[in-house]
């Protein structure tokens, strides 16, 4: 493919886009219009959202490469995230009616109303945010240096300003509407890669002959080992339970019921997907055995498409980690507006200035999630540690938050350090890391072990639910 066409198609697409996104915004006014499109997101862009983000960075450049090195497990990544988002439909839909803005809020519900929990998980998803913004930008890097030959820190800058375009422009609700669009376009493409990258090599039959017989195994199972493939499948479903930006969803939706029918059918379309990048992983290394970086998988398959459609599905998969990214990207500054602007300023900023100070606060977020993706160009490896090191406590604290009145902010605390020190004791250990592959089951066990017992050696909250939610949304309203 001429890099040019590459360029020149996908730069149409994205003004395009961006197009598209100011005129659905362009009457927008306040900043929970541009953070959560006014709360009054319809099934459709909830849906297409949803599925956007879900088939983005981790499915199109992870999963794939993770099929090329072990066949069926690139399923995995498909499987665990099928699996968060049937259960964030499952325990955490009804939490629309609570009106939060943001997950400290959230917590803070949970916890008594402690200040502590509040501003210390608001710090903490934040920088999930910038995490998972982070490996956006990584994924998107690898498609720009791939696609043009350029080298893939200039590719990485270049995918981090178009971020500031892509998302200032309208928000929330133009992020939702492009990703509906590229849903369905990522989908279409991801089944003609799947079919024609088989046939390109001679059929399902040589795709078979030319694969390790351990990676051909239920979920690649026999290459990887059982644990490290439960320990990727269930990373992937803690990272969505726990990520701060589904959690946007579930607040910008007009009603739990329209966030629950849109996750569940999110989850069953992403468990059918799941077959693909494996399929796709596994075609490729067919046609190339010794690639350099395996993370470059998915995008070496396309050779096997027609020049146009190589240029559709490569614009297509560009746009998912733009796209995906977005709203982790909203995501941040959401926490910003909403949870250090307070805490810092004591009140929220007036609305006539929220959203000017929204754009202002995507610069920031955004320039350090580009810090971030400099210092990994490995997928799987920087979302799975990512996950581990950040969202096991935080899984832990919203799960017992939901579910257990008792639950208080030292046990919150007790939840958010465990998960946290884990991971890091396992990362820090390499024949540890290598037997388990990433540290989320133990991070979450023992998280969950202080977590209970904390809470139980502990006073109960001092304030009902009932007043704390009055307190959360009496602080929200407060403008100076």
């Amino acid at each position: 493919m001429a890099n040019s066409d590459f360029l020149t198609w996908f730069l149409i697409y994205a003004a395009g886009m961006m197009a598209l996104g100011w005129y659905v915004t362009r009457h927008q006014k306040t900043g929970e219009d541009f953070i959560l499109g006014g709360r009054k997101m319809p099934m459709l862009l909830t849906l297409g959202s949803t599925v956007g983000t879900m088939v983005g960075t981790g499915s199109s450049i992870g999963a794939v490469s993770f099929g090329y090195a072990n066949g069926w497990a690139g399923m995995l990544y498909g499987i665990g995230g099928a699996t968060g988002i049937l259960l964030t439909a499952w325990w955490f839909a009804p939490v629309r009616n609570l009106r939060f803005m943001t997950m400290s809020e959230e917590v803070c519900y949970y916890t008594g109303g402690s200040k502590l929990v509040k501003n210390l998980v608001a710090v903490i998803i934040f920088c999930a945010s910038l995490g998972w913004l982070g490996a956006h930008i990584l994924g998107g890097g690898l498609y720009l240096a791939w696609a043009s030959g350029i080298d893939i820190r200039a590719a990485k800058t270049i995918v981090a300003v178009g971020f500031v375009f892509y998302v200032g422009i309208g928000g929330y609700k133009a992020v939702s509407w492009i990703d509906t669009l590229q849903s369905i376009v990522l989908f279409l493409g991801f089944i003609v890669l799947a079919a024609l990258s088989v046939r390109h090599v001679g059929g399902w039959e040589a795709v078979v002959s030319r694969t390790d017989p351990a990676a051909f195994t239920p979920f690649g199972i026999g290459k990887l080992g059982l644990l490290p493939a439960l320990s990727l499948a269930a990373v992937i479903g803690v990272g969505v339970l726990a990520t701060p930006s589904y959690r946007q969803r579930i607040y910008a939706a007009e009603s739990a019921t329209v966030i629950r029918q849109s996750f569940i059918i999110t989850g069953l379309l992403y468990m059918g997907f799941s077959f693909l990048p494996a399929i796709i992983g596994m075609a490729t290394r067919a046609m190339e055995p010794n690639l350099a970086n395996s993370s470059f998988a998915f995008l070496h398959a396309t050779t096997a498409l027609p020049h146009a459609l190589a240029v559709v599905v490569l614009i297509a998969g560009m746009s998912a980690n733009m796209s995906s990214g977005s709203s982790d990207a909203i995501a941040g500054v959401s926490i910003i507006l909403r949870d250090l602007y307070v805490w810092i300023r004591g009140r929220m900023p007036p609305p006539e200035r929220a959203i000017a100070l929204s754009r202002l606060f995507l610069l920031l977020v955004i320039l350090l999630a580009y810090l971030f993706a400099l210092t990994s160009n490995d997928i799987i490896g920087y979302i799975t540690k990512m996950i581990s090191m950040v969202m096991s406590g935080m899984f832990v604290t919203v799960l017992l938050g939901r579910f257990w009145p008792r639950f208080n902010w030292q046990g919150c605390i007790a939840a958010l350090l465990g998960g946290s020190l884990t991971s890091l004791a396992i990362i820090l250990s390499p024949p540890w890391l290598v037997r388990l592959g990433n540290p989320v089951i133990p991070a979450v066990l023992l998280s969950l072990l202080l977590a209970v017992v904390v809470t139980w050696l502990t006073p109960a909250n001092a304030r009902s639910r009932e007043v704390v939610l009055e307190m959360i949304t009496a602080e929200r309203e407060s403008h100076g």
